[in-house]
């Protein structure tokens, strides 16, 4: 008996020490969050996934990346990602209890599958920071990184850098880079049907792209016009 509260004990104080170690290490390693209301940042957690399973490939790791400052998007790109992705997003701190039956509602009216309930700015310390994964602690680090994110940055901020990093296809980040592949132009000049067409993509960058016959594609590129014709209060929010 004595021996195996001996054992026990020196368990505990492993499992203790592993914590603690694990503790030390995500805080030595954690983003400094506030640096991004004035840096831009130079790559994200998703760009260096994609390049390591590029070179594991044996193929070029080369990105399409070009940053564009908020007043150089076009209005209507901003709306359609909005209406796409989190239009509830300047009223809501980085977290949307209710954007799940919103989007079961939305879905119901617009005869097709829900979208994600996850805000953009989520996603942005999703794209940023961590990786795909659904585990327990991975939510865990991305619901902190959302409130630093809410709490050191403005609303505009944080959907200047989540346009700039957004995939909008294989190793194609950001709207700036998107809008000269598919349209030949800046991110400035995007209409309100190209606008759609690239806010469209982003729930399924690998596969969907504007031009595309898909026919969920072409549906989901339908219902965000639908929504941006609908959602005219988001022209004085942007």
């Amino acid at each position: 008996m004595r021996a195996r509260r001996g054992w026990a004990g020196r368990l505990a104080l492993l499992m203790a020490l592993a914590a603690a170690v694990w503790i030390g290490v995500e805080l030595w390693t954690w983003p400094a969050v506030s640096r991004l209301a004035t840096e831009r940042p130079r790559t994200t957690a998703f760009i260096d996934q994609y390049r390591a399973r590029q070179r594991a490939a044996g193929h070029p790791d080369r990105v399409g990346l070009q940053w564009v400052p908020y007043a150089a998007i076009s209005p209507a790109m901003k709306r359609a990602v909005l209406v796409g992705e989190d239009v509830n997003f300047f009223s809501h701190h980085g977290f949307a209890l209710d954007e799940m039956q919103n989007a079961l509602e939305d879905a119901v009216r617009d005869g097709e599958l829900p979208r994600g309930a996850s805000t953009i700015t989520q996603q942005l310390a999703k794209n940023l920071w961590l990786t795909p994964s659904r585990n327990p602690l991975r939510k865990g680090k991305e619901a902190l990184l959302t409130w630093q994110l809410e709490h050191a940055l403005g609303k505009r901020r944080i959907l200047e850098l989540y346009l700039n990093v957004a995939e909008f296809g294989p190793g194609l980040y950001g709207v700036g880079a998107a809008s000269q592949r598919y349209f030949g132009k800046p991110a400035a000049d995007l209409d309100e049907h190209e606008a759609a067409q690239l806010a469209a993509v982003l729930p399924n960058p690998t596969a969907w792209h504007p031009g595309a016959s898909n026919p969920a594609y072409r549906r989901r590129v339908a219902t965000i016009e639908r929504r941006m014709s609908r959602a005219a209060f988001l022209l004085k929010q942007i």
